[in-house]
């Protein structure tokens, strides 16, 4: 069993940044792929990006290619998101997810194991 607890959204203006944090419980944590979706009020939850348990493999939703970094620490159990070049478009709540599975590529809802309660992003223009 995973927990996984999001800090880091909050406001800010269009062109800012911020970094996303996603905490995880467990001793686990360096066998989990690790990924953020994102949720807009009405829409679904979008795919934006995933990384190996190593941090060696990581695959971007062409909508926040070279805007968004994903990395983690595995000795602190945290996948971090720095999203640059925030744009209104962005404005969402973000999750962060985990799986067992050995995945390539983008990831689908069905693929995560385990999910963040999320925390609100809002990017004004």
């Amino acid at each position: 069993q995973v927990q996984l607890v999001e800090s880091g959204g909050g406001l800010v203006q269009a062109g800012g940044s911020l970094r996303l944090s996603c905490a995880a419980s467990g001793r686990t944590f360096s066998s989990y792929a690790m990924g953020w979706f994102r949720q807009a009020p009405g829409k679904e939850r979008d795919f934006v990006v995933a990384i190996s348990w190593s941090g060696g493999s990581t695959y971007y939703a062409d909508s926040v290619k070279g805007r968004f970094t994903i990395s983690r620490d595995n000795a602190k159990n945290t996948v971090y998101l720095q999203m640059n070049s925030l744009k209104p478009e962005d404005t969402a709540v973000y999750y962060c997810a985990a799986t067992t599975k050995t995945l390539w590529g983008r990831w689908y809802y069905q693929d995560a194991d385990y999910w963040g309660q999320g925390t609100q992003v809002t990017v004004s223009s």
